[in-house]
């Protein structure tokens, strides 16, 4: 599985990184696709797992929810209209479920309103290409790092239930890997800008919440059964498998920044 990981890494990381760069119209339109295939795929993993979903709702309105959360004076009234109308289209079933509306819900929430933030991210000015690149190759490295050090050194068991392969000393050489970065980063390109103490706070933000959003992923998938989210990427599983890392991290590091640096 390693030579398809690595093949689909030479394509996909420098598109992403392009994508970055330009900003503006082309990173939206990435952004708003990452974000309905990994509902798609979250849906399909419920599914799987026989946990109905509202699909137009997981599908639309997170998408929707997405777009609201780049205009705060949308977000509210967009969140409330959801909430209704999962309710009203439960109302109309014959079997109707609580299960239903919560998992679709929870949808729209996870994958909607927290990948959107990648774009609200890029849009800080004046250094939201850099703080999107620093949120973008810290999961990178940490993931690489967690993975091959687990393979070769993991012997504690991090969470058994949700993540067979992941060990204690894979997720702590992880987290070394994004303090390490994010301090590297910041020195290199951001030297001046954010003090060696922000770096830090920064990559250890990432460092730990980048590794629960991964958990919190394979939760969902441990719960339907399924080992990955999709084989749209060879060697990553699905989409959201790939940016499972980014559902908490990345809205945390953006509140981080915006109100504490």
């Amino acid at each position: 599985m390693l030579l398809p990981r690595i093949l689909t890494a030479l394509i996909g990381i420098p598109l992403m990184l392009f994508l970055i760069h330009q900003g503006s119209i082309p990173f939206l339109v990435f952004v708003m696709g990452i974000i309905f295939l990994s509902l798609y795929e979250y849906r399909i993993v419920l599914i799987c797992g026989g946990k109905e979903v509202q699909k137009y709702l997981v599908l639309g309105g997170g998408v929707f929810l997405a777009l609201g959360t780049l205009n705060k004076n949308l977000f509210s009234p967009l969140l409330i209209l959801l909430i209704t109308c999962s309710f009203v289209g439960e109302m109309l079933r014959n079997n109707r479920s609580l299960e239903r509306i919560a998992m679709s819900l929870l949808g729209t929430l996870l994958i909607g309103w927290t990948l959107s933030h990648l774009f609200l991210l890029r849009n800080l000015r004046p250094y939201g290409e850099s703080l999107t690149y620093l949120l973008v190759f810290c999961i990178w490295i940490m993931d690489s790092v967690a993975y091959f050090a687990g393979s070769w050194i993991g012997r504690k068991k991090l969470a058994p239930s949700l993540s067979p392969g992941k060990s204690w000393e894979g997720a702590m050489a992880g987290f070394l890997g994004a303090v390490g970065t994010s301090y590297g980063f910041c020195f290199l390109f951001l030297h001046g800008i954010y003090s060696g103490w922000a770096a830090l706070a920064m990559g250890s933000l990432i460092g730990i919440f980048g590794q629960i959003s991964d958990l919190a992923e394979s939760m969902i998938k441990r719960s339907s059964g399924v080992k990955d989210s999709g084989y749209l990427l060879p060697g990553h599983g699905g989409i959201l498998d790939r940016f499972d890392s980014f559902l908490l991290t990345t809205p945390l590091l953006y509140y981080m920044i915006t109100f504490l640096f």
